[in-house]
């Protein structure tokens, strides 16, 4: 079940919050949540419910040892459950391929499927277990509120990664207001038009290039198919975050923000801070830290970053484009801490350092969305190189001549940056009647977003592949 179809609008979210809201206490509205959000999950993966619950039982019980017994010897068993869980059904392949061919075995390699959400309910799970080995939280001794924490629908199957100790407090006690639902139903209206009206078309004309036989698309056409993923991914990932946090706001809780308009960034290090923020923090403190961060010295420093990066890309997918991609970040995170990194930073005047750091996303976007890596050097060779092709396919040149095309392209152009917020926040203080106006123009784009989604022209969120 996605946010952006009519079975979540108008059956699911309508009948969730009738019932939350009919409930006067919250042990009623916990149990609520919690029911509703493994409904939510098995819609999609009744097969791997089951798998779900073992791993909230599991953790449940290695949070009460951690605190209560052995916590070198439990910690260390409880994080390689987890991470042996996630590498079975995400890495397991991946490994047996690279082992057949690099020592030219036969190992037979039946497909596993991936799990949805595995990555992100796993990394909430080693969160919450550290931070009581740390001494930063106590271990939940209410299962349910645990398993709601693990599993509250609106973060379970593609983030934001939210900390137990910051959501603690909420399990247990939350206001509810007028103020803070109609918060998160705009937030959450927000991160619908992103998603269906910029990120769904953009993708399509992004997926009908990057589909294409490398010799079939020119110079233009492969920056228009980068440029177009490089959109559609930020709308359609931030859009999913705004929708959660907006859930999130309706029911009670806050979640931490996971964007701050990444692409306004000067550097990479910049765009890391500002691009799926509740990631790049869980891997700050729980690899870089205890792998020494800033206390070690600056080669030390150096490689600790490649390697988080390259298990960051592992994250994201079995595959050696992801590698690639998170250590082709890596590099220039490294690159930017050196002296001849930071005088050529300093030497670039703000808007050209703007053009650098994302003329390096987009590179690196290339490896993310090719589908191997001949596929993405093939594609990068046509953006620089070109080839001599005089037509281009049906598809995307019917893509391209589409009117509601570039009108999606013309709002991800003004959404990529604050100005247009700021403005409208800044007409919202002056005059009340700009909220209204406000208000009218989100529950049109509701509507519109009905219609879209009734004509069957969404597609699935691309975090939900990790």
């Amino acid at each position: 079940m996605v946010f952006s179809s009519n079975l979540f609008l108008f059956a699911f979210l309508p009948s969730t919050l009738f019932l939350y809201f009919l409930f006067p206490q919250k042990n009623y509205k916990n149990a609520l949540l919690l029911l509703a959000s493994l409904f939510f999950y098995a819609w999609g993966e009744p097969q791997y419910l089951a798998l779900l619950l073992v791993s909230i039982t599991a953790n449940y019980f290695f949070g009460l040892w951690i605190q209560n017994r052995n916590r070198n010897l439990f910690i260390t068993f409880a994080i390689a459950f987890n991470l042996l869980l996630l590498g079975y059904f995400k890495y397991a392949n991946f490994l047996v391929e690279n082992l057949n061919v690099l020592f030219s075995l036969q190992i037979e390699n039946k497909k596993i499927h991936l799990p949805i959400g595995i990555s992100f309910f796993t990394f909430h799970a080693i969160s919450y277990l550290v931070d009581i080995y740390r001494g930063k939280c106590r271990a939940q001794k209410s299962f349910f509120e645990l398993a709601l924490y693990i599993s509250f629908f609106p973060q379970l199957v593609a983030g934001p990664i939210v900390r137990y100790n910051f959501i603690e407090k909420y399990l247990s006690k939350r206001r509810h207001n007028f103020f803070y639902a109609a918060n998160g139903i705009r937030r959450f209206i927000i991160g619908l038009g992103k998603k269906v009206i910029i990120a769904n078309p953009l993708g399509e004309l992004a997926d009908a290039i990057f589909n294409s036989p490398i010799a079939e698309i020119n110079s233009t056409i492969a920056w228009v198919g980068i440029a177009c993923y490089s959109l559609q991914i930020y709308f359609d990932f931030s859009g999913y975050s705004d929708m959660a946090v907006g859930l999130a706001r309706i029911f009670g809780f806050k979640f931490p923000e996971n964007f701050n308009y990444p692409y306004i960034s000067r550097s990479i290090k910049e765009f890391w801070r500002r691009w799926h923020m509740s990631l790049s923090a869980w891997f700050r403190d729980y690899v870089y830290i205890p792998l020494g961060g800033n206390r070690v010295s600056l080669s030390r420093q150096y490689f600790n970053l490649v390697l988080v990066f390259f298990l960051c890309g592992l994250w994201h997918g079995a595959s050696w484009n992801f590698v690639i991609w998170g250590m082709f970040h890596g590099f220039f995170l490294v690159f930017e801490r050196l002296k001849i990194g930071k005088n050529f930073l300093k030497f670039l005047p703000k808007i050209l350092q703007n053009f650098y750091a994302i003329f390096i996303v987009m590179i690196g976007w290339v490896f993310f969305r090719s589908p191997d890596l001949t596929h993405a050097l093939g594609f990068l060779k046509t953006m620089f190189v070109g080839n001599e092709i005089e037509v281009i396919s049906n598809e995307i040149s019917r893509l391209m001549r589409s009117h509601f095309l570039w009108m999606s392209a013309g709002l991800a152009l003004l959404g990529f940056s604050p100005l247009v917020k700021n403005a409208a926040l800044k007409l919202a203080r002056k005059n009340k009647i700009f909220v209204t106006l406000g208000d009218l123009f989100l529950l049109a784009i509701l509507l519109f977003v009905a219609v879209r989604i009734s004509a069957a022209t969404h597609n699935p969120f691309i975090y939900f592949q990790f």
